[in-house]
């Protein structure tokens, strides 16, 4: 999965909504479970406070009792973090020593919500949480009330605290399995991004797959169904392959055109030149021949450009290698030249036949001119092992002749370049083959052989 991919991309941004949004979602959701929780906490303390008021209450005398039992006898174990306390209030501010205390506390003594600050709500508690004996954290509601005859009433603050470690363990219980299950699910739905993304650009695969195969040459055309969103694509597609088709067929008609248009000009020309005689006429019919082998040449080149834009043309190499061999074997038949050919059986060239048959025939023919007894042509396909890097086929060409220096090599690819004018031939060859390897985005160079002569290297598309 590339960085710039639309997998990726997709992938990224669940990702990120799983590592942002779901971590505020937690935060949300323990905060809302730790009010419902001390909210819960408080309604019991509020009934224990309740339960201490009725039972603190002489209900015919308005006076304090001595040993209220509010219902509960965790109130009775010493020190277990169950604690009432009752507290007179004088002047307004509540008293440090308690009236009445439960038996839990021993001779400890609670701090209160009222000595801190804390303000009543609308029921007229105060809350808070305090550190009680041993270092206990304690849950406080605190209530005042006032004890006695309507004319000699005494105000009493009642006050019930609870260690809330049951209130921290619940909610980092629920906090533990939130966290659990926002991380199972956070961790789904990533692995459902990715089998959902895959599932989804199938579709783009299976393009790039046919598209490889109209390049290779298996097919011509975009086949098959494609969901409705890319259905359009394919149509366009098609279309420009066919227009690509189509464009090089009319070149070719008109190239050929242009051909018997000028060539049929040059013989007239040329006849009657031969017919008048003369060192003019003479004159006329060696630029003349010059100029068909000229315009033979550009009008070969344009062809080979048109061709070489066209996509899905494959050449099998061992099949036409094997005839180029036969055939330049035959035309230097008198002389004792051994012509050895290696190649792999499914190597292939990505271009027209007529094309590649021209670029060897030309460097095949050109080392059996320069050889003494042997040429060995060797072909083998290099990269394609990994996503992105082209096939490459490389055919090298030695034979055992004189070579040439570095200067010649260099003259050698130029246009109508002869290095021996005893040899027979236009000096167009290996011009011709360097022209159109580049336009198959090739290259060609000269070299040594090892074989003490000349090397000559071909590097064109492999299917």
């Amino acid at each position: 999965m590339r960085v710039n991919s639309l997998a990726f991309r997709l992938f990224a941004s669940a990702a990120a909504w799983a590592l942002i949004v779901l971590p505020i979602i937690a935060i949300i959701l323990i905060s809302l479970f730790r009010g419902a929780v001390e909210r819960g906490f408080d309604a019991r303390l509020d009934a224990y406070l309740t339960n201490l008021l009725a039972g603190a209450i002489d209900a015919e005398t308005g006076k304090l009792l001595p040993s209220p039992d509010i219902g509960s006898p965790q109130f009775e174990r010493p020190l277990d973090g169950w604690y009432w306390q009752v507290t007179p209030v004088v002047d307004g501010r509540t008293k440090t020593d308690p009236a009445l205390a439960s038996n839990s506390l021993l001779a400890e003594v609670l701090k209160l919500p009222s000595h801190i600050g804390a303000e009543q709500d609308d029921l007229g508690l105060r809350r808070a949480t305090i550190i009680g004996p041993k270092n206990q954290s304690l849950r406080l509601l605190e209530r005042e009330v006032r004890v006695g005859p309507e004319d000699n009433q005494i105000r009493y603050s009642f006050a019930v605290g609870v260690v809330g470690d049951d209130v921290e363990e619940e909610i980092q219980s629920f906090k533990f399995m939130l966290i659990v299950a926002l991380t199972v699910l956070g961790f789904g739905m990533v692995v459902a991004t990715v089998f959902q993304v895959q599932f989804g650009l199938r579709p783009l695969h299976a393009i790039h797959e046919s598209l490889a195969e109209i390049r290779s040459g298996k097919t011509e055309r975009l086949a098959g169904s494609v969901p409705a969103e890319i259905e359009p694509l394919k149509v366009e597609l098609n279309a420009l392959i066919r227009s690509n088709h189509e464009l090089v067929e009319r070149a070719r008609t008109h190239v050929g055109n242009l051909a018997h248009a000028l060539k049929t000009p040059l013989s007239v020309i040329t006849n009657e030149a031969r017919g008048t005689g003369g060192w003019l006429a003479d004159k006329v019919v060696e630029q003349a021949d010059l100029m068909r082998v000229q315009i033979t040449h550009h009008l070969d080149r344009a062809q080979a450009a048109a061709r070489s834009g066209l996509t899905g043309r494959v050449t099998e190499v061992a099949a036409t290698l094997d005839a180029i061999a036969r055939a330049v074997g035959r035309m230097h038949d008198g002389r004792e030249l051994v012509l050895h050919v290696t190649r792999p059986d499914d190597a292939k060239f990505r271009g027209e036949k007529q094309d590649f048959e021209e670029m060897v025939g030309n460097l095949m023919d050109n080392a059996c001119k320069w050889a003494e007894t042997e040429v060995h042509v060797n072909v083998r396909v290099s990269g394609g092992e990994d996503e992105g890097i082209d096939r490459i086929l490389i055919i090298d060409v030695d034979d055992d002749g004189p070579g040439l220096s570095e200067e010649q090599r260099d003259a050698a690819v130029q246009r109508g370049q002869r290095l021996d004018e005893t040899k027979p031939g236009s000096g167009l060859g290996l011009s011709i083959v360097a022209d159109l390897a580049h336009l198959y985005h090739g290259e060609f160079s000269l070299d040594v052989s090892p074989k003490q002569g000349l090397r000559a290297r071909l590097e064109l598309p492999a299917a």
